[in-house]
Order: structure tokens, then sequence, then C-alpha cells
């Protein structure tokens, strides 16, 4: 039989996260929203919880969670808001990269940087560009050998963290012919002559949260710095993102219990014809396919991160609850506001936001069409035809 009963320390976990977004992140969420940041002041609070560290390994002075429990905190933390959850969570996916290949030196160079609470730092994960969104093979980011270096040069775009990072996690080409063959990554300090933040990006939600493009102008970067070889780097990509795709969908989740609760509340509060609208079937019946499928979504990105936690493929269930949660959540936010009527329409109720925060849930680490194309080709067996899968 399967145990879903929580161990105690995914208990305590989960109370602390829960407890920091009702107290910490709830009372500001709007107004984090509305000015497109996380006050500094939060992010030292965060730090010092250990939540902008949670995969990082315990000996680097990470919070070293399982896959499992580091999926329910993010639910938690984008219950308390999406924007925030996620310059919380980017740390996660920048240094995924680096657990599954840099070398000793390299984590323990840059690792304890993001773990120290009394001066928290940030790392960005730099894939998407321009021309290369989910056709990550196309990426045109380049770096060449030089007898003491590597030279990079090239632009990312839609970074999580970019303008506010201190190192990169950089996945550029050797060799553009070679497509997946000639793909690396190389760790670039912000520091180093060349590198520069573009465009920041005013978003539709998760506005709290800093999208930026970074910009690489024959950066110089030391040899030591290549932690994933020329060929090893779209694997390393679709290896990253098969781990961290549960987080995304509890992410989503959090956003959709967070909708739910404000439906529901509302629904009872709220009297037209004389009685609760909660009483009128079209209501309670939409709030009963809210509650079904949250739950689903749930177990879906559970069962994904135990996988991944038991070191077993998880390319699967990675996307069935990255594409699952994304539909879900939308679905679950448009019928919130719905259900508000128009008040729903208006900032200074929740659910507004909650309803713009839940889009890139479909977009964000692989669109809903890509995790299709996983499952699909997974399910006719001709998984080799597709090399990302």
């Amino acid at each position: 039989m399967v145990d879903f009963e929580l161990t105690e320390e995914q208990k305590a976990a989960c109370k602390m996260a829960h407890d920091f977004a009702l107290n910490e992140m709830r009372p500001i969420a709007l107004e984090c929203d509305k000015e497109g940041k996380v006050p500094d002041d939060l992010v030292k609070k965060a730090a010092a919880a250990g939540l902008t560290a949670m995969a990082i390994p315990e000996e680097y002075g990470g919070g070293g969670l399982d896959p499992v429990t580091s999926a329910m905190v993010s639910e938690e933390l984008a219950w308390g808001c999406a924007g925030i959850a996620t310059t919380l969570g980017a740390n996660s996916l920048a240094t995924t990269p680096m657990v599954i290949a840099a070398t000793e030196e390299q984590k323990k160079e840059y690792f304890p940087r993001l773990c120290d609470p009394d001066d928290p730092k940030f790392a960005a994960f730099c894939l998407t560009e321009p021309g290369a969104g989910s056709d990550a093979a196309a990426i045109s980011t380049v770096v060449q050998e030089t007898d003491d270096a590597y030279i990079l040069n090239g632009q990312k775009c839609f970074i999580t963290n970019g303008g506010i990072a201190d190192f990169y996690s950089v996945f550029c080409t050797f060799d553009r012919e070679k497509k997946y063959g000639g793909i690396a990554a190389v760790i670039v300090e912000r520091s180093y002559d060349g590198v520069s933040v573009g465009k920041h990006e005013d978003k539709m939600g998760i506005r709290a949260s800093d999208t930026s493009e970074v910009i690489f102008d024959n950066v110089k970067v030391p040899k030591e710095n290549l932690f994933v070889p020329m060929g090893q780097g779209f694997y390393n990509v679709m290896t990253t993102l098969d781990l961290t795709r549960a987080s995304v969908a509890a992410l989503a989740t959090g956003v959709a219990r967070a909708a739910f609760e404000e439906a529901l509340k509302y629904s009872k509060e709220r009297v037209q014809f004389g009685r609760p609208i909660i009483a009128q079937q079209s209501i309670n019946f939409m709030l009963a396919e809210m509650a079904m499928k949250i739950e689903a979504g749930r177990r879906l990105y559970q069962l994904a991160g135990w996988k991944a936690s038991k070191g077993l493929p998880c390319s699967l269930e990675s996307s069935y609850a990255k594409a699952y949660c994304g539909d879900m959540v939308m679905e679950v936010t448009v019928n919130a506001v719905q259900i508000h009527g128009g008040y729903g329409y208006m900032k200074e109720y929740l659910v507004e936001k909650l309803m713009r925060d839940a889009k890139i849930m479909q977009i964000y680490e692989g669109t809903a069409q890509i995790q299709r194309l996983v499952i699909g080709a997974n399910l006719m067996g001709v998984t080799d035809a597709y090399p990302w899968v």
C-alpha cells in the first residue's frame, strides 16, 4: 500500500512555510504585485528560515530538502504569493544543474553564497533566448575556448532573478551546427566584465518576481567555471527540468488553493435571492470541481517528486504534473473570479491577482504543449525520436 502520511519533518517544513506565507507574504502580496519587487527585508527573513536554499545539500549550508518536501513547501509559499515564491525558489532551479554535474570545488565555491542568512544571494538559470524557447537546442549563446579562458557571447531572455543574481548557470554552445551535441554550461559571475542586465520585463502576473534579459558581451570566463562539458548540456537541462517541474506544479497548486479558499469564503458570505450563493447548485458544483482538481494536482506533483527522490526516471510523471496543474490552476482561478462576479474583476480582490499569476504556470519550465509532446512520445514508445525526452 502507498503511505500518504507525511513525516514529522515534512509536517514541520510545511507548517513553517505556511506560517511564513501567512504572516510575511500575504500582508504585502498585493503591494509587491503593484511595485514589481520583493522587499530586501523579506528576502532576509526568508533566507533566515532557509527558504532561499531549500534544495542545496546540507553539507554546503542548504536545507537539503527532498523533492517531495521541497514541492510541498513551494505550494505553501505560492499560496502566500506566487511572485514572491518564484523569487525565493529560483535558486533551486539555478543550482540543480550544478548539483547534478558541478565539481566539489565548484559547489564549495558557489553554494554557500546562497545559504548565508545575513547576506543572502541569488543565482539564475540562463537557458531561454529570443530565438530558443521550447526549442532549447536552438540556443545561439556561443562559447569559444582560448588558451586561458572561455569567451562567452549571447543574450538570454525571461530570466527569473536575472537582474538580481550574484551568478548565473549559463547554457551555451561550442558549435551551433552540432545542435544538441554542442551544448555545455558555465558559471558566470555578475561581476565579470561584459555581463549586463537588459530589459526588465513588465509582466501580467508573478509581478513581484524579477524577470530580465541578461547579456554576455565577450565575457571572459575562467576555465574552471565549465561545469557541464560540450555534448552533455542538453541532457543536463532535461534532467534538471524533470527534477524541478514538480515544484512548478506545486506552485500552481498553491495558487489554485488560494483562489479556491477565497471563492469558498466569498460564496458563504455573499447573499443573493435570499441565501448564500454557495447554496446555488451551479456555484456549489463549481466549488466541488475546484476542490477535486486541486487534490488531484497535489497527488500528481507528489508522485513526480517521490520518483525523483528515489532516483527513478520521472520525466513522464513530471510532465503529467506540470501539464495538469498548469491547466488546473487556470480553470480554478477563472472560476474563482466568476464566483466573485464583478468584484472578482477588481484589483482590491485577491482573486484578480491570482488569475493573472496562474497563466505563467502553463508557460514557464516547459509549455503545456511541450508537456503533452513528452507524454505523447512516451505513450507511443518512440522516445528515441525525441532527444529531449
